[in-house]
């Protein structure tokens, strides 16, 4: 769904929240909360409600049959809900119910359900006045929240977090994980088996993202094959990864509140296959004296194995915690572990204590990739970070060396405000890791898959070009139609005479038509373009797409033709706006509606089909957008697989200037055991820019200047606002 979209409905019904009820940020946060864990469990209901009732018996009687539809919710990524706890229900009560009542009955009936949850789902809905509760559920019960998928309460509380500032989450570098950097942890550590621990699992992203990736990555089912362990300080926070974990049909029953600083859990020391974590960042104020005795040799239990970090001088107290939950993370792994974690980019040069602690933790050979992330990923706060990996089982050839990857120059802008890795962006950058740990399989697996969708856009065009074609030319008929048909009396009629058209205007309207119909730009580019996807697609279906040659082989075909398809989705677009110029020009210059000889009706719809669709409007892809995201999707799978073989050309891991390097210990050790990527991947050499990264940049300053706009009306409102208070 549009996640734009999902925010601003999100934001209507939160702003309503405080426009009409004395609530603070904190009371109202988890009852909103509590609809929107009642919408997705909703949600995830339905999408399995189907293929359960499908193995039931149509003569089952209704009572039996819903306690077969709960027992066939068993091991499913969802939670069975009782009749009286679905949300369409509880949309269609009828005015004047105490639906404050019935949503308390509902949050009662699932945690009798579900044990695990017991304490953890808002209640006292019914101080809320029951209209405006009425208004909320009408707002998570639109099409928009109804059609949500993945981790929407995840995505829900990041928001939350952003507008509200709930919980004192911004404080202390405390942010909720974006899902871009919960999935590169995950797709890189790939957590497919045994114990998992996050000891700073907020609303539990890391355990949903890596039940994602079991089920789709691995096709098993996540209860099966891993048991997660969670910690968490907020008690809040707490309530909210189990609702998440549930609502997920994932177990959250050892999901526990606790200070990770203090409270060790002593028994997952050593043991855990796989550790994940986006921890506070640079949080100071640490009792040395609680944490002292967790200096100790990792054979002995010890959580510190490296030593202390440095103290206040002043309070005695731990300066900075970054060191203490870098070693947290390796202490609770075993053998064969691989944690990936969150970290401020400060704590990758460190100095002093810190840099001691780093020169050890390099020395064991378990330090496995560092990835630097840019700016504006973390939506309370413009910083950037780095993610750190550790293998305990890394085979001995890699053990002297750490993967150094810069991605600060990978990301799609959002907002602003806001970046992202896109899904390709997310497969590009663990391709790079495959190929440094010598799993080449994967990455031409991916390098075909691409390949692979590039031929299914091409088979679209075709259809889809005609579809264009026709629409224009239906458009072309109709204006013939009515430059033929039209007089200028039926034009003119009930007009001013001072507002009669004149002969003129009318043969200058039919020299434009005839301009536009000789026009052949379009329709020649449009042929050139078929004949080469017909040839390529040809190439495609004798090349060996499953080997790194045959697919080096296509690539000089690919990006000959990449230009061609750019090229003639502007020429479609010049077209478009040609005939809806004339278009415009009929009925506004021309009074065309006047006339017996235009169909008004006819217009609309042909103007229509050229036009975008509306987003807000959730309007279906017209006939332009379907033909421009034909072109534009073939040339986007084309440039990944560009971007894959122009770095790494004979598929296997090798040093890219300014991107990526395999950096020996002896490196870190000259460089003051840093493992922050930019000081070894040096810069890229500068290239031509790609029009799509320019257009993205073009972006970026727009939605920049668009906000800076934004704030400077809201300021100048609030001046004159404070003059007009001053002046009496």
């Amino acid at each position: 769904m549009n996640v734009q979209q999902l925010e601003n409905e999100l934001w209507e019904a939160a702003d309503q929240l405080r426009a009409n009820s004395k609530l603070t940020a904190a009371e109202y946060a988890m009852p909103v909360l509590g609809l929107i864990f009642l919408r997705h469990a909703d949600n995830r209901f339905k999408a399995y409600l189907p293929e359960i009732e499908a193995d039931i018996p149509p003569q089952v009687p209704a009572a039996q049959r819903e306690t077969l539809i709960k027992l066939g919710f068993q091991g499913k990524a969802a939670i069975y809900l009782p009749e009286a706890a679905r949300f369409d229900r509880i949309a269609a009560l009828p005015q004047g119910a105490n639906i404050g009542e019935v949503i308390d009955s509902a949050m009662d009936l699932i945690e009798a359900d579900y044990p695990v949850l017991a304490g953890a789902l808002p209640r006292s809905y019914t101080a809320f006045e029951p209209k405006l509760l009425a208004e909320l559920v009408k707002i998570f019960d639109r099409p928009a929240i109804k059609a949500a998928t993945g981790d929407v309460f995840g995505r829900i509380y990041e928001y939350f977090l952003n507008k509200f500032a709930m919980s004192g989450a911004q404080e202390g570098g405390e942010f909720f994980t974006p899902p871009s950097l919960v999935r590169m942890i995950v797709n890189i550590i790939e957590p497919d088996h045994g114990l998992v621990l996050d000891p700073a699992c907020g609303s539990a992203g890391m355990f949903v993202q890596t039940g994602h990736f079991i089920e789709d990555v691995r096709h098993q089912q996540a209860n099966e094959t891993v048991t997660f362990h969670g910690q968490e300080k907020s008690d809040t926070n707490t309530k909210l990864a189990r609702m998440n974990l549930v609502v997920h049909g994932l177990d959250a029953s050892n999901i526990r509140q606790g200070n990770t600083f203090y409270d060790p859990v002593e028994h997952l020391i050593g043991q855990c296959d796989f550790v994940m974590a986006n921890p506070p960042f640079n949080v100071d104020g640490v009792d040395t004296k609680k944490v002292e005795g967790q200096v100790s040799p990792l054979e002995q239990g010890g959580r510190l194995p490296f030593g202390l970090p440095g103290t206040n001088a002043k309070t005695g107290a731990i300066s900075n915690a970054n060191s203490l939950w870098i070693q947290y993370f390796y202490a609770y792994l075993n053998d064969a572990g691989r944690a990936g974690f969150v970290m401020a980019s400060s704590a990758s040069d460190a100095g002093n204590k810190d840099r001691d602690i780093r020169e050890k933790l390099v020395k064991t050979g378990h330090v496995d990739v560092m990835m630097a992330i840019g700016n504006k990923f973390f939506y309370t706060r413009s910083l950037p970070c780095t993610l750190w990996f550790f293998d305990k089982g890394k085979p001995a050839d890699l053990q002297d060396q750490v993967l150094m990857i810069d991605a600060r120059n990978v990301y799609h802008v959002v907002s602003a405000r806001s970046h992202i890795f896109t899904d390709e962006q997310h497969a590009n950058l663990n391709a790079i890791v495959w190929l440094y740990r010598g799993e080449a399989e994967k990455f031409v697996a991916l390098v075909a898959r691409y390949l692979r969708q590039v031929d299914e856009w091409l088979a679209a065009i075709p259809e889809r070009i005609a579809a264009d074609t026709v629409a224009v030319g239906r458009l072309e008929t109709l204006l013939r139609t009515f430059a033929q048909g039209a007089s200028l009396a039926e034009l003119n009629a009930d007009q001013p005479e001072d507002a009669h058209l004149a002969q003129a205007q009318l043969v200058a309207f039919k020299a434009d038509l005839a301009a536009a119909q000789a026009d052949t730009h379009a329709a020649d580019a449009i042929a050139a373009l078929l004949t080469a996807c017909t040839q390529v697609r040809a190439a495609f279906a004798q090349a060996d797409l499953a080997s790194h040659a045959g697919q080096v082989a296509l690539q000089a075909t690919l990006d000959a033709l990449a230009p061609k398809l750019k090229s003639v989705g502007k020429a479609l677009e010049v077209r478009h706006k040609q005939w809806l110029k004339l278009l415009d020009s009929a009925e506004k210059q021309l009074r065309a509606r006047q006339s017996k000889a235009f169909d008004g009706k006819a217009a609309r719809e042909a103007k229509r089909a050229l036009l975008a669709a509306d987003a807000k409007k959730n309007e279906s892809p017209t006939v332009r957008d379907a033909v421009l995201e034909a072109l534009k999707q073939a040339a986007y799978f084309i440039h990944q697989v560009h971007w894959l073989h122009s770095r790494f050309p004979h598929g296997c891991f090798e040093e890219v200037p300014g991107l990526c390097k395999a950096v020996t210990l002896e490196e870190i050790a000259a460089n003051d055991w840093s493992l922050t990527p930019g000081r070894y991947v040096g810069v890229a050499a500068e290239a031509a820019e790609d029009e799509d990264d320019f257009a993205e940049k073009l972006r970026e300053i727009h939605d920049e200047l668009a906000e800076l706009n934004d704030k400077a009306v809201e300021l100048a409102g609030r001046i004159a606002s404070n003059f007009e208070e001053l002046l009496g």
